[in-house]
């Protein structure tokens, strides 16, 4: 298998969300290769009723199917953040590395997976295997793995495999999130006729001075979790983040709305209950200020995964690259709360690592990354030593 091609053809296909392009060209390019796999393959139209009326979302799963042995289901997505000032969807192969929209997060493990897969074709596996190939991660999907609950049964005890992970070690928590849209709201007039008016930019300021006095309690507090060494943190770490500021439509007139976008992360200790309430109580105590929360989007926290097969996939990975251990990502995702809502257990390991720049400009993946979680993953399915 000419694994970097493959790579290189799903990085070319923009499955950027929003919108959401090109999912069922992706889907096209994959199933004939899980089939060519061994795998009985179904592509699946998702109702826009379960997809928060989006539509054209294509998922993809597929089945080596062993009853009666312990269920175990990958999960994978194909949609990428959107990229600017760079070509991002022309993937270039540079010193060890694959550049490209997509090639950490996380199309680089999805083919890491092809090529285990491969490697283990017509030959026993210790599991009952199914595979998701899923759209939304980067926006929303909850209601989209509750749909297609119906297509991987039985879930309920099944282990799942989150491929959309950090390189070295088992992912066994990440972080609960709260994202909020909170709408200041002014009287508009002439800029020289200011004191007629009420400026909502200046009045979001007076916020947002409130929400960093909250953020430097936020991000002293630590979980139990350890964190991997490489984030620079011991344990996993709450964050409170003012990501986007919008407000004014030109610079002679007093603004009557600025919209703050704030994403709150929680560890697994906290709730998105107290979070809320903690927000809201900074935001109320400011004198004077008209504003509303407008969109309020949440991913609950979960507590860490502990299962002997975690145990035993942290020791091949130690045993294959000298690294190895059980940590907290400091990331989100639909993925977990949904695992627990469907009585299974989740855990983790992809390419992605720190100087990877997912999200960012110039994102790569290592080819040997590829490689070993490939190398992991054939010995975590058959057993072999």
């Amino acid at each position: 298998m000419d694994y970097i091609e493959i790579l290189k053809q799903l990085i070319s296909i923009d499955t950027t969300v929003p919108p959401g392009r090109n999912y069922e060209k992706a889907i096209d390019y994959l199933e004939p290769i899980f089939k060519g796999l061994g795998f009985q393959t179904q592509k699946i139209a998702i109702p826009a009723g379960h997809a928060e009326g989006r539509e054209s979302r294509v998922n993809l799963v597929g089945h080596r199917r062993s009853p009666g042995k312990k269920r175990l289901i990958f999960y994978s997505h194909i949609d990428v953040v959107p990229a600017e000032g760079w070509d991002a969807f022309c993937p270039r192969v540079e010193n060890g590395k694959i550049y490209g929209r997509g090639a950490a997060d996380m199309k680089g493990s999805l083919v890491a997976l092809l090529l285990a897969l491969e490697q283990l074709k017509e030959k026993p596996l210790k599991y009952d295997v199914s595979v998701m190939v899923t759209t939304d991660e980067e926006y929303s999907q909850a209601s989209q793995l509750r749909y297609l609950a119906g297509y991987l049964q039985p879930v309920s005890g099944a282990l799942v495999f989150d491929l959309d992970s950090s390189f070295g070690y088992v992912s066994i928590a990440g972080l609960g999130a709260l994202q909020v849209d909170i709408r200041v709201t002014g009287k508009s007039v002439h800029s020289a006729m200011s004191h007629l008016g009420e400026n909502a930019v200046e009045q979001a300021n007076r916020l947002v001075n409130a929400l960093l006095d909250l953020k430097e309690k936020v991000v002293k507090r630590k979980s139990k979790v350890p964190a991997h060494p490489g984030t620079g943190l011991d344990r996993m770490q709450a964050r409170l983040n003012i990501n986007m500021i919008q407000g004014g439509i030109k610079v002679n007139i007093v603004p009557d709305e600025c919209l703050i976008s704030i994403d709150r992360r929680l560890i697994p200790e906290e709730n998105i209950e107290f979070a809320r309430k903690e927000l809201e109580d900074t935001l109320a105590a400011v004198p004077g200020v008209a504003w509303e929360m407008v969109r309020v989007f949440t991913i609950p926290t979960v507590p860490s995964s502990e299962d002997p097969v975690i145990d035993e996939l942290s020791d091949i990975i130690g045993e294959m690259t000298g690294q190895g251990g059980k940590y907290g990502e400091m990331g989100s995702g639909d993925l977990p709360h949904i695992v627990k809502e469907w009585g299974g257990k989740e855990f983790g390991l992809g390419v992605i690592r720190p100087e990877c720049n997912i999200h960012g400009r110039d994102e790569f993946v290592y080819r040997q990354d590829i490689e070993d979680v490939a190398g992991i993953i054939v010995r975590f399915l058959s057993g072999q030593e």
